[in-house]
């Protein structure tokens, strides 16, 4: 018998490779029955909202092992770069999850989830303010926009990773870099 999150990892799993796939072929590629699938589960949207909840789970831990609040409230630039690549990092480590459930309409419509996913933008943007007055970053560009491209670059990675076009391994560094650097020429 498999558990509830050996449940969701799996149907996260099959959701990413196909977003439509409904509660019966996601009980296929899981190996288990629908009706197994419906005890943990009630609707297709019961899924996505766990699913759902387990992506802010994630983007709340990680804002709190990177101590975003903290450096937000330090002013120190050292503490807050340091703080920003800490955080990056650990996102790309979920960006499978993470950028799924970021991606899925689920999470604006959902009015539950959607204020969870403003409350923790909102910390985040600040976080980005406190990096642009420490001069962290770029100061000419909304803090709103920063945290966007953040959530662009995870994306970018998740479907990088499945299309084989970046290893794992190095992928922090390169969102980082990325985010840091630019693309632009030297």
């Amino acid at each position: 018998m498999q558990t509830r999150d050996e449940v969701l990892d799996a149907a996260l799993r099959c959701l990413i490779a196909d977003p439509t796939a409904s509660l019966g072929e996601v009980a296929g590629a899981i190996g288990i029955g629908r009706a197994t699938l419906h005890r943990h589960f009630a609707s297709r949207e019961a899924l996505l909202h766990e699913i759902g909840q387990r992506a802010l789970d994630r983007w709340e831990r990680g804002q709190a092992e990177a101590d975003m609040a903290g450096a937000t409230h330090s002013g120190d630039a050292a503490v807050i770069e340091a703080c920003l690549r800490r955080m990056l990092a650990t996102f790309v480590r979920d960006a499978e999850d993470f950028s799924y459930a970021l991606t899925d309409p689920c999470m604006v419509v959902m009015p539950d989830l959607l204020a969870r996913m403003s409350a923790l933008q909102e910390l985040e943007v600040a976080f980005f303010a406190a990096a642009q007055e420490a001069g962290v970053l770029r100061r000419d560009v909304p803090a709103a926009w920063l945290s966007h491209t953040t959530y662009g670059l995870l994306i970018a990675s998740r479907d990088a990773l499945q299309a084989g076009d970046v290893a794992r391994r190095g992928l922090a560094d390169l969102v980082v870099s990325t985010f840091l650097q630019g693309v632009a020429g030297r």
